[in-house]
């Protein structure tokens, strides 16, 4: 869903996926049909209106709601995330532009207030989330098309309804869509700290595979080593060890992994490359070093090394929406054994969106700022 240039909101398709895991299957009562109130209320939502630096281009402003037409649900925004792709989208440099103004913020979870009298499968008081990026999460309620939301189990933790929609997502796409890996087979990836990375690691270990976490130093690398291995990581290593000789001695014990994830590039891929086992995938699905992916002609000639790329808007357009909705029903299922949790998080109420916003461009900030309303 988009925002268009006087903020009114446009309606956007619903997206998709296939799964591992059975999704749980929950009966859901037939939605009732509100109608919303004829008087227009405001919002508060965080808005920016040419691309830049977010400290200096986004402003909290209020905003005219919408009225509820027969297809629309009113939904009173929860709880929604600053993730790196809201940073490039404000910058200008990610692959899916809004058009201007628009309201920041592609995730998050919502409760429905009222919905149109033609809506059928979401109904008051149930949990959405966004089915697509673009939709402007930023705010503290909105009028939404039924087809831009998809709903979503309202007793699992907030953090982890507000952090479902795009991390989660990639990580187990990544995980089944490259290599068949079988439990005990290995998977390599770098920037094991930040939410892909976490939710990696802990879907990774629900399928019984080991995980190599790759991290930058830093002073309290012991503090971050265990917590990434509470979540089920079973091997932590800088990216100064893994360039050291004795990354060998680690791979007879250890069997060469078959997937790689890539989130740096620059030196870090290369890194990742060199360890992976012969006929191996390195998937890149980030850049945060801002460095192109370099790639030995030997490592590909004599090992058949193969690189792939991952876009979780890609992989929506590329399958249909009740795919989408299953990979989420899948993930749900995890967070209700206690297989998935979110990503450490600080809560930020809205209104100090600066704050938010600074603490997410910082380097080593291990805990996601997630705005709430």
């Amino acid at each position: 869903m988009w925002v268009c240039g006087a903020l009114c909101w446009a309606r956007t398709p619903a997206q998709p996926r296939r799964r591992l895991f059975p999704a749980l299957r929950r009966r859901r009562p037939a939605a009732a049909a509100f109608s919303a109130s004829a008087e227009p209320s405001r919002v508060r939502a965080l808005v920016y209106g040419h691309h830049g630096d977010p400290a200096k281009v986004v402003e909290l402003k209020n905003l005219e709601l919408a009225a509820v037409g027969g297809s629309d649900v009113h939904v009173k925004m929860l709880a929604a995330p600053v993730n790196p792709s809201d940073i490039n989208m404000i910058q200008g440099n990610y692959g899916l532009l809004p058009k201007l103004p628009a309201v920041g913020g592609n995730e998050g979870v919502g409760q429905v207030v009222a919905v149109g009298s033609s809506v059928t499968r979401v109904k008051p008081g149930d949990w959405v989330i966004p089915a697509n990026a673009g939709l402007g999460t930023w705010r503290t309620e909105a009028v939404f098309s039924e087809e831009a939301l998809i709903s979503v189990p309202s007793d699992i933790p907030l953090q982890s309804a507000a952090t479902l929609g795009v991390n989660p997502c990639t990580a187990y796409r990544m995980l089944m869509d490259f290599e068949q890996l079988r439990p005990g087979d290995s998977v390599i990836q770098n920037a094991s700290n930040s939410g892909v990375g976490q939710a990696v690691i802990q879907i990774a270990a629900a399928l019984g595979l080991r995980t190599i976490n790759v991290v930058r130093d830093r002073p309290d690398i012991q503090k971050l080593t265990d917590r990434l291995k509470n979540l089920g990581a079973h091997h932590v290593v800088t990216e100064e060890e893994l360039r050291k000789h004795e990354m060998k001695n680690f791979f007879k014990d250890v069997p060469q992994p078959q997937l790689a994830l890539n989130c740096v590039g620059g030196k870090s891929s290369t890194e990742l490359l060199r360890h992976l086992a012969p006929g191996g995938t390195m998937v890149t699905y980030g850049g945060m070093a801002k460095q192109p992916v370099i790639a030995s002609v030997s490592l590909l000639i004599f090992k058949d090394l193969k690189l792939r790329g991952f876009w979780l808007s890609q992989w929506k357009k590329d399958h249909s929406p009740d795919q989408f909705k299953e990979l989420i029903l899948t993930l749900c299922d995890l967070i209700h054994r206690g297989q998935l949790t979110a990503p450490a998080c600080s809560e930020v109420p809205l209104q100090d969106y600066q704050r938010a916003l600074e603490a997410s461009m910082q380097p080593f900030v291990s805990s996601k700022q997630i705005l709430t309303m």
